[in-house]
């Protein structure tokens, strides 16, 4: 898939949940939180991180799960395993195309290939203005922490690794 057919599928899924929102595009990366949050000139912490994992229940069987995560946190693997019941590790990059239909780097937290369980971290609700990825490790899109709650259908919890020392 292309850079445009990426975004426009992006824009699809956002005004298909009633989201009109204008995506961005850079000549320079934003597949960083960083890098995002310079080319917007937010701060880190209001960039939203598409991350998937793999869930594996009791059986075996695998299942992914996108994690929308504030630039300024790491998921904490071991609080979702615990808050989901079942083993979670990180999706190896085949696994996240397969489900999203993106490359990491450009995962947004909507218009993916398959249904995803979506878990927004707490801490993206202090910011008045997120930007999270459009399809394409050079495009995001603006929205507020309602809407990405609304247009995901997430659930706000609280998966950021704490801090230790």
């Amino acid at each position: 898939m292309g850079a445009q057919e990426a975004t426009a599928r992006v824009r699809t899924a956002l005004q298909a949940a009633g989201l009109e929102s204008e995506i961005l595009e850079f000549p320079e990366s934003t597949r960083t939180a960083e890098e995002a949050a310079r080319a917007v000139q937010a701060d880190v912490g209001q960039i939203g991180k598409s991350l998937v994992f793999v869930v594996i229940d009791d059986r075996g069987r695998e299942a992914p799960l996108l994690a929308i995560v504030s630039g300024r946190n790491r998921a904490d693997v071991a609080k979702l395993s615990r808050r989901l019941g079942a083993d979670v590790r990180r999706a190896p990059a085949e696994v996240v195309r397969a489900a999203t239909g993106f490359a990491i780097g450009g995962v947004p937290p909507v218009g993916h290939a398959t249904q995803l369980p979506v878990l927004i971290d707490e801490d993206l609700a202090r910011y008045p203005a997120l930007y999270l990825a459009a399809g394409t490790p050079h495009a995001v899109f603006r929205c507020t922490f309602e809407d990405l709650v609304r247009v995901t259908g997430g659930e706000v919890v609280n998966i950021r690794e704490e801090a230790t020392g």
